[in-house]
């Protein structure tokens, strides 16, 4: 017995390392050497977003034509727009072609621009043209999401809070990986310029860091395959399920037989 014992605990042990050695992220990466990120993968507009833009001024009276309701309808009667209760929030809708339309200001092209460019342009159109010499304006995402697909332990579609999600940061907000998701083969699905593209990622390889894909952008989806362990598994249910029906079966057979002598 006390052989056995020692046995059995040498074999947890031993699947306690397998089970760590599977869920490792960025194996073999070196550690205390700061790396630049080459390039700002911050969130960028492209058509058929969905911004809010509030403009505010030292004088709120300058400001109120640019958010008002009314002032917008009658400009441009588009049907994009929206607002807030108290007539302060828009809510605009990227067209096609990358440009929204704002209240007095008219036309102002986005695609590919952060929020902050964004708001920036829109506070020196209106600073250029006289309108106001104080203008602050703030552009928030309505609605921009990503999805996060497969053996993750929240499967869904997540909001796009800040202007730099990482793989990383999608992982979490899906719960992380369950034990049956494959870490080596990671797919992120992406629709840009008319054009669709599917990256695998392998979750244990530093160059991950590098990739330009490790920034998520709206719309993306990432999808974690499930390893042979989890097909096995599913596998296996099935079979129980329809061991239990042949065994209900024959019971309710028994039954019948035995009822009808």
């Amino acid at each position: 017995m006390k052989h056995l014992g020692i046995f059995i605990l040498g074999a947890l042990l031993l699947a306690s390392c397998a089970t760590n050695k599977r869920a490792a992220y960025i194996q073999q990466v070196q550690t205390d050497i700061p790396t630049a990120i080459e390039q700002d993968y911050q969130i960028r507009i492209k058509p058929l977003d969905r911004l809010t833009v509030t403009i505010n001024s030292k004088d709120p009276e300058l400001a109120a034509p640019f958010n008002a309701a009314s002032s917008y309808n009658s400009l441009n009667g588009l049907s994009s727009y929206s607002s807030s209760s108290n007539g302060n929030l828009q809510i605009l809708t990227v067209d096609k072609e990358g440009k929204i339309q704002l209240p007095i200001i008219g036309e102002i092209d986005c695609d590919g621009l952060t929020r902050n460019e964004l708001a920036k342009k829109i506070e020196n159109t209106i600073r250029e043209n006289g309108m106001v010499h104080d203008p602050i304006v703030i552009i928030q995402f309505a609605d921009v999401k990503f999805s996060v697909l497969g053996e993750v332990a929240r499967p869904g579609q997540f909001s796009i809070t800040k202007d730099r999600i990482s793989l990383f940061d999608a992982l979490a907000m899906a719960g992380d990986l369950t034990i049956y998701g494959q870490r080596e083969n990671v797919a992120l699905i992406r629709e840009e310029n008319g054009m669709r593209t599917v990256h695998y990622f392998d979750l244990k390889n530093p160059d991950i860091l590098t990739s330009p894909y490790f920034y998520l952008q709206q719309d993306d989806v990432v999808y974690v395959t499930p390893n042979k362990y989890k097909a096995q598994a599913e596998i296996n249910q099935n079979r129980s399920f329809y061991i239990s029906l042949v065994s209900v079966a024959v019971s309710v057979a028994t039954l019948l037989v035995t009822i009808t002598r």
